[in-house]
């Protein structure tokens, strides 16, 4: 077997890209402002530039990576299930400040589009970056944006919640679990709440929570959306 045939391999790229998040982990451990999402894509970027390996092909071992998302986003349940007693009796104030989140999210992305003069259809992309990747797509497409750049809008937004999110609020003195939670949970989806399952059960469990019902939120609030542009333009 080639060189270029191994490269192609799935294993190799499934071997690689667990290698290359390894390595992440550890920069991030011995530098805490080094996000490991972001290191590990460096040096797989550079192999598929070097190699010169078309990303389908790499992909074809990510595919077996990208199945897990699946169950480890229902693993996120654990610390909701573990902190349930005290997510109730805070419910009614949780949701509060997931309804603002949403509509200050959602406001703040269309609005700064607008204001670039970006047009209708990248302003409607950037309004759900907040949310998790299939619930933006969707959303996305029932205001008339394009998918393509509300995923990149939407992992954008993971990863600077999850590597400058809790150095934002520790600036503002907002240290409690809750707080860090919601407000993670709110403006980074999964990647930030997958960020917070090492420091604080309680924060995971919250910005899990979160991350969920700002989901369902801003479904709601971007159908209200769809149907207000649809009566304005007729």
């Amino acid at each position: 077997m080639s060189a270029l045939a191994v490269l192609r391999h799935p294993v190799f790229s499934v071997a690689f890209t667990v290698l290359s998040y390894a390595i992440a982990l550890a920069l991030h451990r011995r530098w805490r402002w080094v996000s490991p999402i972001v290191a590990a894509c460096v040096p797989i970027v550079a192999l598929l530039l070097a190699a010169g390996i078309p990303y389908s092909y790499y992909n074809r071992g990510g595919d077996w990576l990208t199945w897990w998302l699946g169950p480890a986003t229902v693993a996120l349940a654990v610390p909701m299930h573990r902190n349930g007693q005290r997510l109730r009796r805070s419910l009614p104030r949780l949701l509060l400040v997931v309804v603002a989140g949403a509509v200050v999210g959602m406001a703040t992305a269309g609005g700064t589009a607008w204001l670039l003069g970006a047009p209708v259809s990248v302003v409607m992309s950037a309004v759900p970056k907040s949310v998790t990747t299939p619930i933006a797509v969707e959303v996305a497409r029932e205001l008339g944006g394009l998918p393509q750049i509300t995923v990149a809008l939407v992992i954008l937004a993971g990863v600077l919640g999850a590597t400058f999110g809790t150095a934002i609020l520790a600036l503002f003195r907002v240290r409690e679990d809750r707080a860090v939670g919601l407000a993670i949970g709110s403006a980074s989806h999964g990647i930030g709440t997958a960020s917070l399952v090492r420091r604080s059960e309680l924060q995971a469990a919250v910005s899990s929570w979160a991350m969920a019902a700002s989901g369902v939120v801003t479904s709601l609030l971007a159908a209200a959306l769809a149907l207000i542009l649809h009566l304005a333009r007729r």
